[in-house]
Formats: structure tokens, sequence, C-alpha cells
């Protein structure tokens, strides 16, 4: 004779099945849920830290002051004049050509091409690098549309690091970077970073410092000071 089943015990062992079936679904569903409440947050920090995508990464850097002429100072020996073409800063992986950028009509600091693969650019009021005084270069942190820029690194940069500069007359000048300084915008120092030093120089800036989405610029300036290696 045929064993007849139990419907009572075949029906509870469904029933089992299935309540361990949707507690396995709820308990994914939860672990989804939190997983993308996560993610979105990330998403919103990460937006918060970077500039709306119409921002400039860079805004009013101050030109040197009334008064302060950068060049050659009366006495001072050092190179000829001669281009910057090219520089690089091994510790923080830079290795860019140089363009020559002036002054805007409001006597500020014209900048680079707002991209992330602009090269940085030299200041060509200032003396060039190896002539005495400070030789002044400029570049991008970063850019909304494409993220870091040239001297998105520059902060990373330490007292000893090496940076050298090659010049359109195929000689090469050497700097040694003896601090890194972070400045408000408002409290730029432009005559302790265009002001005349003993000897050739190199400032090395960009933006740091939090981003003010209202203005569109970051708050403070980096400042990089380096001096001649003999």
């Amino acid at each position: 004779m045929p064993t007849m089943s139990r419907p009572g015990i075949a029906g509870s062992g469904r029933e089992r099945r299935l309540r361990i079936r949707n507690r396995r679904a709820a308990a994914l569903s939860a672990v989804l849920a939190a997983l993308g409440a996560t993610v979105t947050a990330i998403g919103v920090r990460t937006e918060d830290a970077m500039p709306p995508p119409s921002a400039p990464a860079w805004q009013n850097v101050p030109a040197p002051a009334r008064g302060v002429t950068a060049g050659r100072p009366a006495g001072a020996g050092g190179r000829h004049r001669s281009v910057p073409v090219r520089l690089d800063v091994p510790a923080i992986g830079v290795h860019t050509s140089l363009s020559a950028i002036g002054l805007r009509a409001d006597g500020t600091l014209d900048v680079p091409p707002l991209r992330s693969d602009a090269p940085a650019g030299w200041y060509r009021g200032s003396p060039t690098p190896g002539e005495p005084g400070p030789a002044v270069v400029v570049g991008h942190v970063d850019t909304a549309r494409d993220g870091p820029a040239v001297f998105f690194r520059l902060r990373e940069l330490h007292a000893g690091d090496t940076v050298s500069v090659r010049r359109a007359d195929r000689t090469v000048a050497r700097f040694r970077v003896t601090r890194v300084a972070s400045y408000p915008k408002k409290a730029f120092p432009a005559d302790e970073v265009y002001g005349h030093t003993p000897g050739p120089a190199l400032r090395l800036i960009t933006c740091g410092g939090s981003f003010d989405r209202e203005r569109g610029s970051y708050r403070s300036n980096i400042v990089v000071y380096a001096d001649a290696v003999p």
C-alpha cells in the first residue's frame, strides 16, 4: 500500500522554507539599503569637497604690491635671463612644461588654462629661474570637471625637497625647498613672495584650504619657498 503523506506536516515544512527565504530576503534588503545610504553619504561629501562644475579653481591671486619690483637687485650676481621651459619636482611627481603668463586687467595674476592637463605658468614679470630674485610659478590644484591638476600635491612638499627648472638656453637651475606655507587669500604676503632676495629663489603657488562654494574659489593659497642650490 502506498504511503500517504501527512498534509499537516508537509504544509508546515513548506511554510518553514518560505519563512527562511523571506527572512534572508529581508536581511539582504536591509544590507543593500544600508550600503546605498553609505554610498549616497560618501557622494554628498565628495561633491561638497569639490568645486561646482562652473566654478574656477583659481581666482584673484595678488600680483606684486606697489613698490615691490620683481627683477635683478642692484649689484647681485647670478645667471643671465633665460625663459624657463620645464619644471620637475620629483618628490610629488610633477614634470611639466611651463607657459608664460602676465597680469589680468584688474592687476591680479593671470593663470594657465583651466584644465587638469594644463602646464604650470611662469610669471614673466618675475626673474627667470636662476636669476637673482624670486621666480614665480603658478599652477592649478584641480578642476571641477577633470579632477587633480598639475599642483594638486604641492602642499605635500617639505623642506629639503629639490626642484629643477630647465631654461631655454639648455641650462638647469636647481633649488631646494626651505618651507611651505598656507595663507588666506585676503592676507597674501605679496612683499614676501615677490620681494627681492639675496640670490636666485623660486616660488611655487597654487590654491588651497577649504572651498568657498558661494564665491566659487578656494579660500587660501599654498606657497612653496625654495632657494637656489649652488
